[in-house]
């Protein structure tokens, strides 16, 4: 048997992006104010709606936070040779945990929320609004520093199918969450609204609820987006059918008799492939139209002849 190894690899994957770990730097700080006056305020003028808003607000910190920190980590562990593939699960890990204690957050908003329609108390409404208004501005203020630069700088690359592959992805999902957040800060102004004009104050611990759920429902896409790439289940991703396709497509006759595919980046993969040939190839050539697809930046391929 022959068996021949091929590697094509760098540690230092190219995630710097100075402007944007800035901007959530910026983002997190004014999130993170906002987040204690709305709880204050929502304890304060006994608003569920503005509590359940703050606590929601408080995962969009959380969020903001293992952003920056993702930068900063990268930037501060670029060159150090003991992460194989580069710090990128720093940030999932962190995605991970986070997303578990908003489990306990939506659990107590709801509690808190349920309860207090059993037990309504008196709302201050014109100071809750405008503490209301106050964090939606922010929201508003957060997604405007966050839109980056994900929908463009693409237009250089020959291969424009893989440009959304180049997104940073960890700031635009920061930027989804601020659009949610955003949604929240809505109901809990549409509650008090309600509240002041109509009498009905239900609506205030509703809207409690439904930003309880808001939370909830993040988290949980946040669990099972991050625990897919802690435990390296890329396999039904769109780059392994690629991989299969490109060998596929060599005149030689090839089999493939291992293949794995694993997350290393933003939109970066590491690919280890076992071929088996009676041909003669050359490991190179399989190499070099394996790195046609940009996002393949670890690619480790061996051969046997039987």
């Amino acid at each position: 048997m022959d068996t021949k190894t091929s590697n094509c690899y760098s540690h230092n994957l190219d995630t710097s992006n100075p402007i944007a770990k800035k901007n959530t730097l910026y983002a997190t700080i004014f999130t993170f104010v906002t987040m204690i006056v709305e709880i204050i305020g929502g304890l304060y003028y006994n608003s569920m709606a503005l509590l359940a808003d703050g606590w929601h607000m408080s995962s969009h910190v959380l969020a903001l936070g293992i952003a920056y920190m993702a930068y900063v980590m990268a930037t501060k562990y670029a060159n150090d040779a003991r992460f194989n593939f580069g710090t990128f699960k720093i940030e999932v890990l962190g995605g991970y945990t986070s997303a578990i204690l908003l489990l306990v957050v939506a659990f107590f908003m709801a509690y808190h929320s349920i309860e207090r329609l059993f037990n309504p108390a008196n709302i201050a409404y014109k100071e809750a609004i405008s503490i209301a208004i106050l964090g939606l501005i922010v929201n508003l203020i957060c997604a405007w520093l966050l839109k980056d630069d994900h929908s463009h700088h693409h237009e250089d690359h020959s291969h424009h199918h893989h440009a959304h592959n180049h997104d940073d992805m960890n700031l635009k999902a920061a930027y989804i969450h601020v659009l949610t957040d955003a949604l929240t800060s809505v109901l809990a102004i549409i509650a008090l609204i309600g509240g002041m004009l109509w009498g009905a104050a239900w609506l205030d611990p509703v809207m409690g609820i439904v930003g309880s759920v808001l939370v909830f429902v993040w988290a949980i896409g946040l669990i099972k987006q991050s625990a897919k790439i802690l435990l390296d289940a890329n396999m039904d991703d769109p780059i392994v059918q690629e991989v299969i396709d490109v060998i596929n497509t060599l005149e030689q006759n090839v089999q493939i008799e291992d293949l794995h595919i694993f997350r290393v980046g933003k939109g970066k993969y590491g690919c280890i492939l076992a071929l088996n040939s009676d041909d003669k190839i050359d490991i190179n050539h399989i190499k070099k139209e394996l790195s046609i697809h940009e996002e393949l930046v670890h690619i480790t391929v061996e051969l046997k002849h039987t």
